[in-house]
């Protein structure tokens, strides 16, 4: 398959994995995440198997997932990478535009990013992707390297979940606790 053809299933095997966490998520009663479909326009559609054959995305999508958890909007995006630097072009403005509104609404937004070539997946707070994006913005780096991670938000398989995000998402929450503690 040509490499252009093969781009828009990048993210599959992460999202796959997150999917199956997602359902156990809800089986528990823990979280509600939705997987948020890519709209399409279909082009031509096989007609013995009504599979699409060819088709056009109609516009800019926000966000993998949306959901909630224990009451808390949650909106995040899964990436991988096959580098230990990770380009912002992964990333779009829209994705940043909406998972600031996200935040400003009293939600919560942050990205999964799985190292393919490490095998290691970390839960990257909105406020370092913003961090990234703002530096990028400013002529700084277009992208970020792997030592810039917070490496305590790695994910790491436990309790049959395959990408455990919820734990990360308490730390991120408890952070800001103590950051807004510290402002009064």
């Amino acid at each position: 398959m040509a490499q252009g053809k093969t781009r828009g299933l990048r993210g599959s095997a992460l999202e796959e994995l997150i999917n199956m966490t997602n359902e156990q998520y809800s089986e528990q009663g823990l979280a509600l995440m939705q997987k948020v479909p890519t709209p399409i326009t279909p082009i031509n559609i096989d007609k013995e198997s009504r599979h699409i054959t060819l088709a056009y995305f109609d516009h800019k999508s926000t966000v993998d997932y949306i959901g909630a958890v224990q009451g808390i909007p949650v909106c995040f995006d899964a990436k991988e990478c096959s580098y230990d630097t990770f380009s912002l072009q992964n990333i779009h403005p829209h994705q940043i535009r909406f998972m600031e509104q996200f935040e400003q609404q009293g939600g919560i937004s942050f990205l999964i990013i799985c190292y393919n070539h490490l095998n290691r997946i970390f839960y990257m707070p909105f406020a370092d992707i913003k961090r990234f994006w703002d530096r990028a913005q400013n002529g700084g780096r277009k992208s970020f390297r792997l030592e810039e991670i917070d490496e305590t938000m790695e994910l790491h398989p436990r309790g049959g979940y395959l990408v455990p995000y919820l734990d990360m998402l308490q730390e991120d929450l408890n952070r800001r606790d103590r950051e807004e503690e510290e402002k009064s």
